[in-house]
């Protein structure tokens, strides 16, 4: 599935840095820089085997567990002709609906596209993102703030294209090596 991509404005004016309707004190920039972000389709494609796996041993027991609940005593698993058996049918249907929802999620991480995109880091922990289908394009912006951060006359303004992605779908930034902590994602040597 293709991401929505929107246009914006990116400008500079008055020592300000502009992406729509946010703005960034260019004093407070700390890094511009342009990368391609790609999909985390590893991450996704093991998820997915993680939940089927899951799901597998959840139905299996609770399956079970309904076999014996529905059944007439002496008749494992069987029903009647009054209706039972609809815990070991709900059963199916959730697994059937949890499977699916796992499946559709692991395609929108495999159909997602690499994504070029210009990353403006302020001091601060907010990051903005812009893409456009020119690379070229997105260097020379790259080049043109840091030149505005030099030089506090500097203006411009160019349209440019913003995206609405999960972060968690795609590999975002520098890979350091942490060691302490919580939530740290990386590789201890």
């Amino acid at each position: 599935m293709a991401q929505p991509i929107i246009g914006v404005d990116l400008r500079v004016s008055k020592r300000l840095l502009w992406i729509g309707d946010a703005y960034y004190p260019l004093h407070n920039v700390a890094r511009v820089y342009t990368l391609t972000i790609q999909p985390r389709r590893k991450d996704a494609a093991l998820l997915f085997a993680k939940r089927l796996l899951t799901i597998g041993a959840v139905t299996a027991i609770l399956g079970l567990l309904a076999a014996v609940i529905d059944g007439p005593s002496g008749d494992f698993g069987s029903s009647d002709s009054s209706g039972s058996g609809g815990l070991s049918v709900l059963v199916m249907v959730v697994a059937v609906a949890a499977l699916i929802y796992s499946l559709v999620e692991m395609l929108t991480v495999l159909a997602a596209p690499a994504h070029f995109i210009l990353a403006v880091e302020t001091s601060g922990p907010s990051t903005a993102v812009v893409t456009s289908r020119w690379p070229d394009q997105l260097r020379q912006l790259a080049r043109q703030i840091a030149d505005a951060i030099e030089n506090p006359e500097a203006e411009f303004q160019v349209r440019v294209e913003t995206l609405n992605i999960s972060p968690k779908h795609y590999y975002f930034g520098d890979n350091v090596n942490m060691y302490g902590g919580t939530g740290n994602v990386g590789m201890a040597s």
